[in-house]
């Protein structure tokens, strides 16, 4: 997830292709306060800078923006747009995901047609003041229950964190100041998807 309230050291595109360079092929661009032209012109960078690596590229609540710059889809909050709409809106060969927190949510997501959720937080998280309560690993494994969407873990994941979650079902990991606080973030990047794929790794024997 980039963000400009957590990345601090670099430009958003420089964080981008550090974390590119340690692996990390999906980008979440995610602005709540910049007027709709800086949106606009910043997420047009990081859309190009994400195609150069040969990265995924989604804008964070804002199905405008998301067309505009020629984004692989949109990432929706609850409080955003109607999932039905937003399809409308984006066209078939979008992405179109959303944030659940809970199992109903996670219903309301599969039904509609989303292509993908975020379920979280699983633990408390600094990156976002005004956050949901937190689900727990156990909430994450019983939401897998409930959908064959890819799904995605949010909220307080460190590296320590990483293996459990994808043993309790998730298929990939959301993750923001573990990686932009890092004093490498390429590393950063590097270690958690060997954390991912030594998890994910079938047992030998």
């Amino acid at each position: 997830m980039v963000d400009p309230h957590l990345v601090r050291r670099l430009t958003l595109v420089e964080a981008l292709k550090e974390a590119a360079a340690g692996g990390a092929r999906l980008f979440q661009y995610r602005d709540k306060t910049a007027p709709g032209r800086d949106l606009y012109h910043q997420a047009e960078q990081l859309r190009q800078a994400a195609h150069d690596v040969g990265a995924t590229f989604i804008v964070n609540d804002r199905c405008d923006v998301a067309l505009a710059v020629e984004a692989e889809g949109v990432h929706l909050g609850q409080g955003d747009l109607p999932l039905s709409l937003a399809k409308a809106v984006m066209g078939p060969n979008q992405l179109i995901g959303i944030s659940t927190h809970t199992p109903e949510q996670v219903r309301e997501a599969t039904a509609g047609g989303a292509d993908y959720v975020g379920f979280g937080p699983i633990f408390p998280t600094a990156s976002k003041a005004d956050h949901e309560p937190v689900v727990g690993v156990e909430g994450l494994r019983e939401a897998r229950l409930l959908t064959s969407l890819p799904m995605f873990a949010i909220g307080g994941i460190t590296v320590a964190s990483a293996e459990g979650i994808m043993h309790a079902g998730a298929d990939g990991i959301a993750v923001m100041s573990a990686v932009w606080a890092a004093p490498d973030i390429a590393t950063a990047v590097h270690v958690f998807i060997e954390r991912i794929a030594r998890a994910t790794r079938p047992m030998s024997g």
